[in-house]
């Protein structure tokens, strides 16, 4: 089982917006010095639900910082980002970190940021296989033009070449899925998925099982199917009892919750439904390992054996406190990876 920790670079009520970003930091550094798999880092645009609007620089930042763990996007927003610019960072940051990136893109939402970026919302709405496997081909090939609907250049050579690191190839990709079509078109490619925590162990074995017959479909060989690796997104607090843990959480990711998600702004302007902001909660506590470290670690051995998925991206930060946000890295690494080993 492989587990790291989710950043989200969270501004919880009250936080100017360097505080979350320096608790990522501080995340990260807890992260590798207590072993744990990888650092996962989101990306969102002007919303405090995150205050990060470069996942890949963020990566940078903490490559270069590091020297063992992992660190990946979780997720650079595709339609607003030039597959190519993207592609060239990823290479980048593969290279200079002797393999330790991984690059995860999603589809985003329909939100101000395609105005903002000048993508518009067909970059949202159609245009997603397009720069995904443009990104694909900058990471595989040794030139790249393209005669798309939204992208057409003549060929020119790719440098630096992701592919020259020990004969290993790129980067890893992965892609964060939350529908059926996004699930399909991952599988029809062969990446792997990130899968949010927003679904239980139920929806998540589907979405899997889902994966593995489109890719079988699609010519992948079952050998190959079977050792991918998806990542399971979630939410850790750790305390002595799943009251105490809960209880955290409880006080403090409604109100941040509450003011993250009210801040998005769709591209035309329309009213979207949001999350009743306590209910998540309570939902995100009754689904992922909350509570003290045996019930931890059953509830990631449950989904694990439940979904086939043994990697995962924990949210540590749900306390919106730098003190216990080290804490409870700290005891995901020394109280539940000991009893799931």
């Amino acid at each position: 089982m492989r587990v790291g920790t989710f950043v989200l670079a969270a501004q919880f009520p009250g936080q100017g917006q360097a505080e979350p970003l320096h608790r990522a930091i501080r995340t990260a550094d807890a992260a590798e010095s207590a072993g744990l798999d990888a650092v996962w880092l989101a990306e969102h645009h002007f919303v405090p639900y995150g205050v990060c609007p470069s996942a890949i620089t963020l990566a940078g930042v903490l490559l270069g910082r590091t020297s063992r763990i992992g660190v990946g996007t979780a997720v650079s927003v595709l339609p607003t980002a030039h597959p190519v610019a993207l592609g060239e960072q990823s290479a980048l940051l593969h290279l200079l970190s002797g393999g330790r990136f991984t690059l995860g893109v999603g589809r985003g939402g329909p939100w101000v940021d395609l105005e903002v970026f000048g993508a518009g919302p067909a970059a949202f709405e159609t245009g997603f296989p397009e720069s995904l496997d443009l990104l694909l081909r900058w990471l595989r090939e040794p030139a790249v033009g393209a005669d798309g609907p939204r992208y057409r250049f003549r060929e020119v050579q790719v440098v630096p070449r992701a592919d020259e690191l020990d004969g290993r190839g790129g980067p890893p990709v992965v892609v964060a899925c939350t529908s059926p079509g996004t699930v399909r078109l991952a599988a029809e490619r062969g990446l792997p998925m990130l899968l949010g925590m927003h679904a239980g162990d139920e929806e998540k074995a589907e979405m899997v099982a889902l994966w593995r017959s489109r890719a079988l479909e699609a010519g992948h060989r079952p050998e190959a199917v079977e050792a991918v690796d998806h990542v399971s997104a979630g939410v850790v607090q750790i305390a002595d009892t799943r009251g105490d843990a809960a209880e955290t959480l409880l006080k403090a990711m409604p109100g941040w919750l509450q003011q993250g998600l009210a801040a998005h702004r769709t591209y035309d302007g329309s009213r979207r439904a949001m999350r009743d902001p306590l209910a998540y909660t309570e939902l995100l506590c009754a689904l992922h390992p909350v509570g003290p470290p045996r019930l931890c670690a059953d509830r990631l051995a449950a989904t694990a054996e439940r979904t086939g998925i043994t990697r995962f991206a924990l949210l540590a930060e749900g306390s919106g406190d730098l003190a216990v946000t080290l804490d409870n890295v700290a005891r995901l690494a020394g109280d539940v990876l000991p009893e799931l080993a």
